[in-house]
């Protein structure tokens, strides 16, 4: 069978990386997908292969041991690795977007530090905007850096953060009022401090705690926490790129990029969703042939593959788009907006598709019904994606009346 989704205009490499990656997820996420998943158990042996295929260092740039590969080729990996198994590929975008912010905004000191030892996993990224009151608000964020001779002192609340456990690296946005006098707009007195933590649970180093697991109804297995700061010292060669307030827009083009991520998480969900439906429509019989020969089912199928492809498509633009080195945000709006609705659709029609037995946790489809609602959230909800692409829209047809 002809698969959906391919990509015109791949590189002899790019084709070989997919190739590589596409032939692990059938062997190595497939098969232990749902029994780790029910589990909520870390995939470490999974992990421990993508380590040996070289994807954490895959769009670090070569000179600091990375395959220096592109946003596109990222996504398209990502796509696949989701496909298996959605919480894997949140393993590997919150590493991504820190090494992304550090490759683009980082010191000569940082990158040279941090960006190696990223390339082989031996250090690895989490990101951290969200706070237990503001949601998508990032102008309200309360936690607070404060000078104290050469570091800061953090304290804080932080919320969502994705890795928190096993990552040993998290970029956090703070508030740095330090040069910024009052009146100063939200997001230009904010900064990204880059905090080098020992992997776990509890007081991972003075000051800095983070208390346990955050249970979910999905995305499992990928540990999910909170971080609190208390009196925790930084010192400032720790403030991404060496200058205060910068960081709302170092966060934003990292977001740009966790978007994108988004977009390809929710193409590779719907995919496996429909090649589930599709093989189930061809093995259970009512009336006496397939349920696939019902026009009823056909409708659905035409239907679940077009989105899939429609959401392809948008994502490999925005992807693209970035790569270029333009302004990206309405593609990579409208391709997080489509592809995490459309994913969310198609993942109920093969649940439907499979009737009762979708209902079972002896199905695959149960797990991805499950997994599906965190894409309309993560990196920003549908209704902040709307309001970008509006914004967006208007700024390029404007009204010169």
């Amino acid at each position: 069978m002809a698969r959906l989704a391919q990509t015109a205009g791949l590189t002899d490499i790019q084709q070989e990386i997919l190739s590589t990656v596409r032939d692990f997820v059938d062997k190595e996420i497939i098969p232990v997908a749902t029994e780790l998943e029910h589990r909520d158990e870390y995939p470490q042996q999974i992990v421990d292969g993508l380590k040996e295929l070289g994807l954490f260092g895959l769009m670090i740039p070569e000179e600091y041991g990375g395959l220096g590969e592109s946003l596109l080729t990222y996504a398209l990996c990502v796509e696949e690795i989701a496909r298996g198994w959605m919480s894997v590929s949140g393993i590997i975008n919150t590493h991504f977007i820190v090494a992304y912010m550090l490759k683009q905004h980082g010191t000569q000191e940082q990158k040279d530090y941090f960006l190696p030892k990223m390339a082989l996993g031996e250090i690895r990224g989490a990101f951290s905007m969200s706070e237990p009151a503001l949601g998508s608000d990032v102008s309200a964020i309360t936690s607070k850096a404060v000078k104290d001779g050469d570091e800061y002192v953090l304290n804080g609340q932080k919320m969502w953060l994705t890795n928190g456990g096993t990552s040993t690296l998290v970029a956090v946005l703070v508030r740095s009022d330090e040069g910024h006098p009052e009146g100063t707009a939200p997001h230009k007195s904010m900064t990204t401090f880059l905090i080098e933590k020992e992997s776990g649970f509890g007081e991972v180093r003075p000051g800095l705690t983070i208390p346990g697991k955050i249970d979910k109804m999905g995305y499992k297995g990928v540990d999910t926490t909170e971080l609190i700061m208390d009196g925790l010292r930084i010192p400032a060669n720790r403030v991404l790129g060496g200058t205060t307030g910068r960081g709302f827009y170092q966060m934003m083009d990292g977001v740009e990029v966790g978007r994108v991520n988004v977009a390809a998480r929710g193409c590779g969900v719907a995919q496996r969703a429909f090649e589930l439906g599709v093989r189930y429509a061809q093995q259970r019989h009512t009336f006496g042939k397939q349920i696939a020969q019902h026009q009823a089912i056909q409708f659905k199928l035409a239907e679940m593959a077009t989105k899939v492809e429609a959401a392809h498509a948008m994502m490999v633009n925005a992807a693209r788009k970035k790569d270029s080195g333009e302004r990206n945000d309405l593609e990579a709006g409208m391709a997080k907006y489509l592809a995490s609705e459309y994913c969310k659709e198609v993942v109920e029609d093969a649940f439907r598709i499979h009737g009762g037995y979708g209902f079972s946790k002896e199905y695959e489809i149960e797990r991805l019904y499950r997994e599906a609602p965190m894409l309309l959230i993560g990196e920003g909800t549908a209704e902040i994606q709307k309001m970008i692409i509006g914004r967006r829209l208007l700024e390029e047809y404007r009204f010169q009346g």
